[in-house]
Formats: structure tokens, sequence, C-alpha cells
């Protein structure tokens, strides 16, 4: 039994597996290139652990340790900006009670500058009067009063001065305290 089966059909078929092997090699060759670059790819994108991740149970103890801690520190600061606050205090008072005493020195004191309501008569009868006292104990009053009035200005602009400083700590108090 022979077969006769026709040399056209071998060829065929050999060129056929010819061509198909010319396209496996371009794939392979394609696929060639698009695989060089793959030691480097492994490289870049293999996940490095940067942070290492914790129970919550090891997250809380470690808050609670710290806590512990530093709680006697954060108490004893408070307490001393509360005490340091109560003293600004103290002394804000000590101040204003000083210028009220001294605003009522102040008002005991004759007035050395006249008032523009007056007449005329007044004044003249003022000033001989202060020329009969001579201009010694004139010239004193007027230095003591004037004396006196830029203290009380002095003593104004410190309690105006250490109320906005308790202000300001009242205030970084109440931030740190918000913090926590």
């Amino acid at each position: 039994m022979s077969s006769s089966v026709p040399s056209h059909t071998y060829g065929d078929c050999v060129a056929s597996l010819r061509t198909s092997l010319a396209f496996l090699e371009s794939s392979v060759a394609t696929l060639g290139t698009g695989v060089q670059d793959f030691p480097r790819l492994t490289t870049v994108l293999k996940t490095v652990r940067h942070y290492e991740l914790i129970p919550q149970t090891t997250l809380a103890a470690a808050e609670a340790s710290l806590r512990d801690e530093i709680g006697p520190f954060i108490a004893l600061l408070l307490d001393r900006a509360d005490k340091h606050l109560e003293r600004q205090a103290r002394r804000i008072e000590t101040l204003k009670a000083r210028a009220e005493l001294n605003a009522g020195r102040l008002s005991a004191y004759p007035s050395t500058s006249s008032s523009r309501s007056e007449g005329a008569a007044a004044q003249k009868s003022k000033q001989k009067a202060r020329a009969t006292r001579g201009k010694s104990l004139d010239g004193s009053a007027a230095l003591r009063a004037k004396v006196v009035r830029q203290r009380k200005e002095a003593l104004k602009y410190s309690v105006e001065r250490l109320e906005l400083e308790v202000l300001q700590k009242e205030r970084e108090l109440r931030m740190r305290l918000d913090q926590v």
C-alpha cells in the first residue's frame, strides 16, 4: 500500500512550517526585548518595608507608659503655671491699688494748671497768690505734681502691660491644655 501523496502537499507543509518558525522567531525576539528589562524592574518594584506595623495592644501599652512617665511632669508644669498666674494677678492687683493710691494723692494736691472755664480775674488772683508764696515753693509743687503724674502714667502702663501678659499666658496655657 503505497499512498500517493503529491509532493506539493509536503512542500506546502514545509513552507507553512517555515513561516510559522519565522513568526515564532520574531515573537521570541519581541519577547526578548520586552523582558530584557525585567531584572531592573524587579528591583524597582520590590517592596521594602519602611515602617514596621505593630499590634494595637503594643501601641496602647506604649501610650500608657508614656502617659505615666510624663504625666507627673505635666502636672508639675501646670501647677507652676497656675502659681505664676496667681502671682501675676496679685501683682496686677497691687499695682492697681498703688495706682489708685497715687491717683488719690495726686487729686489731693492743688492743680497747677488752671481751667479754661475760669475767668481772667480768677487767674490773676491765683497768680498774685503764687507770687506772694515765692517761686521756689511754686516750682517745687509743680515739679512734684509732674513727677507724680509721670509715675501715675508709668503705673497705668505697667498694669496694662501685665494684664496683657496674663492674658497671653492664659491663652498659651489653654493651647497647651488643648494639645494634651
